[in-house]
């Protein structure tokens, strides 16, 4: 049955849709943190769709919601009526948010979110210019592939957006990685200081950064880097967007925003992903007066819908009422400490934050990427029960980002996973 599937997916489905394994599966069946296939296998799920399953699955505070949506008969009614529970999201995020008197516009993902910021950025400031960071990743549609900073998943280099991009992002490759941090810093922003200078016409409308880079392997810069340049793009009017369609909602444990790591309050930070857990929902949370300066009229047909509000006001209490963002903080510890004892030698690197980590594999006493090795470690740690994800420039980054209700019997059970797959990679 899955060979037919499969058959039948690439017959009709781009070539460019990426599936994982040399025999794909398909899921049929999930409960909690694990997942079914159609074989009848059970497997420990340490990528959760990507990190979009937030909570897990088959949660029953927010199936209820749901639920309880449906049963009025109202799936949707676009934004051209009043929807309550869509202003009830937005006065949580908004508050949630730090900005001042910020303002929530909801969208279906996380690309239409960054395109949305792209958008208000470029009309507040009357400017074509971007900056985004070197191996960043912001989205699928038009505006956003021509802002991702990483070859592979840069399809078209066809766009509207004049971009520039900024060292910082990843620290592993970068020609400043060997100095300290103070240091990495100012060399960063000294970047951005000379990027301005001779790469723009100065006018730049925004930068915008993801305080963990996702799909470039869960990497990011020293934590203060994101203030320092936006004291820079401040000097110039430059408006700061955080990315937090990955880092959102509490999964790095330490806080509940990415950019929270940087003692920074950005302009606009977009949303999307684990605030759904599953449903599709996205948004920008900006200044009052960076979201009013799009001056003609617009509405959104299924952003805001109030199926989705009402799952993620579920989703929303659930990570309060169950602490999740300590518990990420726990977890992403107790997984971290682990790997990094395994010592490896084609582990190049374990970084992250939370339930945000990046295994980088490297040929044995160099710094070359390994591929070979991380498309091996994808299949071992599936034939032994375990769902993971692969990402960075170079295709050669576990990527670890299990439910946030993960326990810690369910941590250790995955990382031996983790560390018996490393111990036969050759």
């Amino acid at each position: 049955m899955t060979d037919d599937l499969l058959s039948r997916h690439r017959a009709v489905l781009p070539s460019w849709m990426s599936l994982l394994y040399d025999e794909p599966i398909e899921i049929v069946h999930a409960q909690d943190r694990r997942l079914t296939d159609s074989a009848g296998r059970t497997y420990l799920d340490f990528f959760a769709g990507v990190l979009t399953n937030a909570m897990g699955y088959d949660i029953s505070a927010i199936s209820d919601a749901v639920r309880k949506q449906l049963d009025t008969g109202v799936l949707h009614t676009s934004t051209l009526y009043l929807i309550r529970s869509q202003v009830e999201l937005a006065e949580r995020i908004a508050e949630r948010s730090g900005i001042p008197d910020a303002k929530v516009f909801f969208t279906n993902s996380g690309s239409e979110a960054n395109d949305t910021a792209l958008m208000l950025a470029t009309q507040y400031r009357r400017s074509n210019q971007v900056l985004a960071m070197r191996n960043s990743y912001h989205g699928r549609s038009f505006g956003t592939v021509a802002i991702t900073g990483n070859r592979g998943w840069s399809a078209s280099s066809l766009s509207p957006i004049k971009v520039n991009y900024v060292h910082g992002g990843y620290r592993y490759r970068s020609p400043f990685r060997d100095l300290p941090d103070a240091a990495y810093i100012d060399a960063c922003v000294a970047d951005l200081v000379e990027l301005l200078e001779t790469a723009t016409a100065g006018d730049v409308a925004c930068l915008i950064a993801e305080p963990i880079q996702g799909v470039g392997g869960f990497s990011s810069p020293p934590d203060g880097l994101f203030k320092a340049m936006k004291e820079v793009l401040d000097d110039h009017g430059i408006l700061f967007v955080s990315d937090e369609v990955q880092t959102g909602w509490g999964r790095t444990g330490d806080h509940y925003w990415g950019i929270q790591a940087h003692d920074v309050v950005p302009d606009m930070m977009t949303f999307a992903k684990g605030l759904g857990n599953g449903l599709a929902v996205g948004g920008v949370v900006a200044r009052g007066d960076v979201m009013d300066c799009f001056t003609a009229e617009s509405f959104s047909t299924f952003g805001g819908n109030p199926v989705s509000m009402q799952g993620a006001l579920a989703v929303l209490d659930y990570i309060d009422d169950h602490d999740l963002q300590a518990n990420c903080k726990a977890r992403g510890d107790q997984l971290m400490r682990g790997l990094r004892a395994a010592n490896s030698p084609f582990v190049g690197e374990v970084r992250g934050k939370g339930l945000m980590i990046g295994v980088e594999l490297i040929e044995p006493g160099t710094t070359t990427p390994n591929t070979v090795a991380a498309k091996q470690m994808l299949e071992e740690t599936k034939k032994r029960g375990l769902l993971i994800g692969k990402g960075g420039l170079h295709k050669n980054v576990l990527r670890i980002g299990p439910p946030m209700t993960l326990t810690e019997s369910e941590a250790g059970e995955g990382l031996q996973i983790l560390l018996d797959s490393l111990a036969v990679l050759s």
